[in-house]
């Protein structure tokens, strides 16, 4: 999958006529906690953030205490917090 999405970029690159091109990608990691009970959304964000705290962190939780504590334990680590609302749940992304 990630050799084809390389061999894509590449030929767009290749294509262009421009003598430089930058390529920004994103990396999202995302926790599933739908369902789950506090403590363990906060749980599994910390541990998300240990291990990928330089990249964007989208949890999905739902309930709404589990939205407040993962939102405030995340801004408790000086990371920056969007909430949606879902049909299901929330969406918080963590960067």
């Amino acid at each position: 999958m990630y050799q084809t999405l390389w061999n894509s970029i590449n030929h767009q690159i290749k294509k262009s006529h421009a003598s430089a091109a930058f390529l920004a990608v994103s990396i999202m990691y995302e926790v599933d906690a739908r369902g789950l009970s506090c403590p363990e959304p906060v749980m599994l964000t910390q541990a998300a953030l240990k291990s990928h705290g330089n990249d964007t962190v989208k949890v999905l939780v739902t309930e709404p205490h589990s939205k407040a504590n993962v939102e405030k334990f995340a801004r408790s680590q000086g990371k920056t917090v969007t909430v949606t609302e879902t049909g299901d749940g929330f969406e918080l992304i963590i960067q």
